[in-house]
């Protein structure tokens, strides 16, 4: 379970400082969006942007390239500290010739698909891949409302990964993504959710962070232990979300041993 946040909900002007912010918050990723103006209808920033703010954090930088042709600039990409690229399925690119062109630089690949895009799509390149990232917004602006009905296309995919026995492949969402969302797109298979305003613009970006995760582990199948620690912070913090009873309810069969384990964490 991982958080990413998205810099395209940072204030540019000091975007160094904005990394360094999410850093210390605990963020897993730092996810950069390139956009040309072409493929979306919006600008961001390129290449030299990213290789100047590359030296502000350790933590692995996820480019997320909404350009015409991305097979032209991944030389660029990898040389300012790229550490995941992904692109749209829908591309102009050679796809096969894309992705061997990421590894080659030791970069981990990934495919993304647009809200209108089936999951099938990415169906014949997942041996190649490392992750697969489902728009859950239209790509090309920050701060829209989450697309719920992209949770098929999620377990779509998942299912097809693990009949595949492609355990490894982790799926990422974009868009959307605040405390009322990021339980569906967890239950639903996601591994890693991008957050924008939902982070950068959090009185306590670290609280929300450990939310998000909290919120994550609850919803996946991990061991008990984790999940009532998981709840307890989230009780203990923020109060019961709308489906805390459920929760508490489906992972902890009886109210006694909740008790215990939660005197035991505590």
């Amino acid at each position: 379970m991982k958080i990413a946040p998205s810099l395209l909900s940072c204030d540019f002007s000091k975007m160094g400082e904005e990394i360094e912010r999410m850093d210390l918050a605990g963020a897993d990723w730092m996810h950069l969006d390139v956009m040309d103006g072409h493929f979306v209808p919006n600008i961001t920033f390129g290449a030299p942007v990213i290789k100047a703010v590359r030296k502000f954090s350790n933590r692995p930088f996820d480019v997320h390239l909404m350009i015409s042709d991305p097979l032209k600039y991944i030389d660029d990409f990898a040389d300012a500290g790229a550490d995941i690229i992904t692109f749209h399925v829908e591309c102009d690119s050679d796809i096969d010739d894309t992705i061997a062109k990421i590894k080659s630089r030791g970069i981990k690949p990934g495919l993304v698909l647009k809200p209108n895009t089936p999951a099938w799509t990415v169906f014949p390149y997942l041996e190649k891949l490392d992750l697969v990232l489902v728009m859950t917004v239209e790509p090309g602006f920050g701060g829209q409302s989450f697309m719920p009905e992209m949770m098929p296309k999620v377990k779509e995919i998942k299912r097809e990964c693990q009949r595949r026995g492609l355990n490894n492949i982790l799926i990422e969402a974009d868009g959307g993504i605040g405390r009322d969302t990021i339980e569906q797109a967890s239950e639903a298979g996601v591994d890693v959710c991008v957050a924008g305003t939902a982070v950068f613009r959090a009185a306590d970006p670290a609280k929300a962070i450990e939310l998000f995760k909290s919120i994550m582990i609850i919803s996946k199948p991990e061991s008990d232990i984790s999940r009532i620690r998981a709840f307890v912070f989230v009780e203990n913090q923020y109060g019961d979300l709308p489906s805390a009873n459920y929760i508490q309810y489906k992972f902890v069969s009886h109210a006694g041993i909740y008790g215990w384990w939660r005197r035991k964490i505590l």
